[in-house]
């Protein structure tokens, strides 16, 4: 086995030491184990902040960079999706109507 295997080996058995490790640690403790009142509240947060983080420079970039125009179908199809959501909260209603405009701008127009 050469050096390069050698330290690829290490790296993959390492991080799976880690992993279970990292995994196991809330088991190790006999006492129940309760989150912060702090830490729990941001949690709340947490699946809004990731969903922003993934959907947002996929809205407003192209890429790598910021979209130039307003002539762009993503723009209105967030719009209206945000829309749909404030009027019925609705989740698949957002989606159709996010996606109608989109589609339609894009396909019709050539947006």
């Amino acid at each position: 086995m050469n050096e390069t295997d050698f330290w690829t080996v290490a790296t993959i058995a390492g991080m799976g030491v880690l992993t279970v490790v990292a995994r196991c640690f809330f088991f190790l403790s006999d006492k129940p184990w309760r989150l912060p009142e702090l830490a729990r509240r941001g949690l709340d947060y947490a699946p809004i902040a990731a969903l922003a983080a993934v959907i947002v420079p996929e809205i407003v970039m192209t890429q790598g960079q910021l979209i130039a125009t307003w002539q762009d179908a993503r723009l209105f199809g967030a719009a209206a999706g945000v829309a749909w959501y404030v009027w019925r909260q609705g989740v698949l209603g957002t989606i159709v109507c996010g996606m109608a405009v989109y589609l339609s701008l894009h396909l019709g127009l050539g947006w």
